[in-house]
């Protein structure tokens, strides 16, 4: 099979080109007009050929919860979203991975119902530091963990001493440890008005952030292991990243689409679909991440997806002190970023690195994900960068149809998604069966 288009995402540039795919895998990448006679091509002619996205930030909640959501669902919506790869979160699933059998449950949870790739990360909580290593043989690819209580309890938290042991003990195999940066002594109660979303953005203040990435770099700098700052929100922690990547110190960060779209000011009252930890914050802030994007400091850009039942986002009540904080947009987090970066003159080529290789290599699945290159797995997606849809509750795929972006504009199409060399996605349909496979 060969595919082509005259505006494909290369590790060179964008270009004319031909995809070459042979199997599973992409076999060589040539010029436009490099085709063979007797092979199937496939002519894209103006939309943009781009690798799979890598979304490395995904709760897919099973087993255990699998009425949050599960991996048959989750991976509809990775697949209509041209999401080629996920690496599923370790807690919300019960049992939590934080053990070789967990993982191995985990493991048999996904089997036969994937659309797209899956693979794992482990979870490094108090007491278990004697399973990471064995975790990482076993095939996790590295290990969350949490400065502030994780909302569930079966999932607990590190202090810093915590902290310090997971990071020793990793040093040396290249796996990352990802953190949940917040500092629980930085937090404050949810005012008197339960639906205000400005007193749960003061109850959860830019300095829990700050101070909590300036701790992770500290035991970084110290133990000399990776670590990696999840779903960066407040800016001002970017200076440490900067600091960081100016004196070598192996810590990276990512931030997710909804703290590059929404800002506070536009949050209504009681929109407990907007509530995440930590919180979207004022709009000055979204534009210095996104500053902090032009300037290269982030890793990656992944969706955090982390949906719940409706239930338990208490819409009804409008209650945003106690509903479950987590943002289901793991379908469109390409056209959500997407659109605000075309807004912002921001370049397609930047935006690809981000959601493909970026969260790749924070994986160590860089060898053979997030690159249209020889060698590499053929997932591939067919995005119109200039088409645009209104986010209707018919076309969400993943269980529970609660997003914030309901009603959104978004540009960029995703019209069709390859996954080593399958069609699995096109034009608004499923195509062919389940054949994700665990990644190890």
């Amino acid at each position: 099979m060969i595919l082509r288009s005259r505006i494909v995402a290369t590790p060179q540039g964008i270009r004319p080109a031909t995809i070459h795919v042979n199997g599973a895998v992409i076999e060589r990448v040539g010029g436009y007009d490099d085709v063979l006679d007797g092979v199937a091509i496939g002519d894209y002619g103006e939309l943009t050929l781009m690798p799979g996205v890598v979304d490395s930030h995904v709760h897919v909640n099973e087993p255990g919860r699998t009425e949050w959501e599960g991996f048959e669902t989750a991976t509809h919506a990775a697949a209509a979203g041209g999401v080629t790869t996920i690496v599923d979160m370790p807690l919300n699933s019960i049992p939590p991975t934080i053990s070789v059998p967990a993982l191995e449950a985990k493991v048999h949870a996904l089997q036969g119902k994937c659309r797209v790739d899956v693979a794992l990360w482990g979870g490094a909580v108090p007491g278990n530091a004697d399973q990471l290593r064995p975790m990482l043989d076993a095939g996790a690819r590295g290990f969350k963990c949490f400065l502030v209580d994780s909302g569930v309890p079966e999932f607990g938290h590190l202090d810093a001493a915590g902290l310090d042991l997971a990071l020793k003990t990793l040093r040396g195999t290249g796996a990352p440890l990802l953190v949940h940066a917040e500092l629980p002594e930085h937090l404050h109660a949810h005012g008197e008005d339960a639906s205000s979303y400005a007193s749960y953005l003061a109850s959860r203040p830019h300095e829990a952030e700050d101070e909590a990435i300036a701790l992770v770099y500290e035991c970084v700098r110290t133990s000399g292991a990776k670590a990696h700052i999840v779903h960066l929100s407040s800016a001002n922690g970017l200076a440490t990243i900067r600091r960081a990547r100016d004196a070598n110190v192996p810590l990276t960060a990512e931030t997710t689409p909804h703290y590059l779209y929404f800002d506070a000011e536009r949050v209504p009252d009681g929109a407990t679909e907007f509530k995440c930890a930590p919180p979207i914050r004022e709009r000055a802030n979204r534009d210095a991440l996104w500053r902090g994007i032009e300037e290269g400091l982030f890793l990656a850009i992944v969706s955090d997806h982390s949906p719940c039942t409706p239930e338990l986002k208490r819409m009804v009540e409008g209650d945003i002190a106690r509903a479950w904080g987590g943002i289901a947009s793991l379908q469109f987090g390409l056209p959500i970023v997407w659109t605000e970066a075309k807004r912002r003159g921001v370049k397609l080529e930047t935006i690809v690195e981000l959601m493909t290789i970026g969260p790749a290599r924070l994986a160590g699945l860089d060898q053979r994900k997030g690159k249209l290159a020889a060698g590499y797995d053929a997932d591939i997606v067919v995005f119109d960068p200039e088409g645009q849809f209104v986010v209707r509750t018919e076309l969400v795929q993943h269980r529970h149809k609660v997003t914030p972006y309901a009603g959104e504009t978004l540009t960029g199409i995703v019209k069709t998604t390859f996954v080593r060399g399958h069609k699995v996605w096109e034009d608004g349909r499923h195509v062919g069966e389940a054949i994700g496979v665990w990644v190890r």
